[in-house]
């Protein structure tokens, strides 16, 4: 691991447009290298977060970007519950990314089935790689530890083999997804975690303050060869004792 930085905003009003500078100098680096950005997304509150950042950026172009799910309900694209649709309304109706650069799943199959499916998707768009190679993937971390849709004492914690997986039994609903797994997680060049409110204080010092013995699957995201940022505001730094960089609005990372 390229090393691991756990940056502490005072709210996520200075944590968004530092978020939205990391996505934009990561995808100018990948752009000017390899001619195309990957991004992999996740759900949550960070639909929001991120859309509003990205939006309010001058000049934004996203005509080289290839967007990926870090996980996936398995429900229409009209559902709440969908991640793509939710991405859809907020952020890529607003944006010039081509329709051929949001890797999507295919809702209507059945869950193992869209689980592959969405493996081969993704192995077309990097070709030559085991696993892809994201130049970077934004993570968010539930208040159980969970990340991606990899859940505390599942089997899927220990896959080592698929790119994507099936999970019918999530804690969390909907029960049915598909997400990545850990080589795929840990083989991207750059990860940040966006963790936000006093809920997740407690498990976030867990992860951060005792990695090795944690039971948290969020612990378990160690790029192999990659950057790791953990992007926090006050609230979920309540209890941490390790020495982390405090920054404030128009933070470059």
């Amino acid at each position: 691991m390229a090393g691991r930085r756990v940056v502490v905003f005072p709210s996520s009003a200075e944590l968004g447009p530092a978020l939205a500078h990391l996505v934009i100098s990561r995808a100018e680096r990948a752009i000017s290298s390899r001619g195309r950005f990957t991004l992999g997304l996740s759900g949550g509150s960070l639909v929001s977060l991120l859309s509003k950042e990205l939006l309010a950026l001058p000049e934004l172009d996203c005509s080289k970007w290839v967007v990926g799910f870090c996980d996936e309900r398995l429900v229409s694209f009209d559902d709440p519950e969908s991640t793509y649709g939710l991405y859809k309304i907020h952020l890529f109706s607003k944006i010039n990314i081509p329709e051929s650069g949001i890797l999507t799943i295919d809702s209507s199959l059945s869950v193992g089935d869209c689980a592959e499916d969405y493996s081969r998707k993704l192995k077309e768009a990097f070709p030559g790689d085991s696993f892809p190679v994201f130049d970077l993937l934004l993570l968010g971390m539930g208040p159980d530890g969970h990340t991606c849709s990899l859940f505390p004492d599942h089997p899927l914690l220990e896959e080592t083999k698929k790119i994507v997986a099936p999970i019918s039994d999530s804690p969390k609903p909907p029960p049915q997804r598909v997400t990545m797994t850990f080589p795929v997680v840990n083989s991207a060049l750059c990860v940040a975690f966006v963790t936000t409110g006093g809920s997740k204080a407690p498990v976030l010092k867990e992860v951060l303050e005792n990695r090795e013995s944690s039971v948290f699957p969020a612990a378990r995201v160690v790029p192999t060869k990659g950057e790791l940022f953990w992007l926090i505001d006050e609230p979920a730094a309540a209890s941490l004792t390790i020495q982390v960089e405090r920054l404030g609005s128009g933070a470059k990372l």
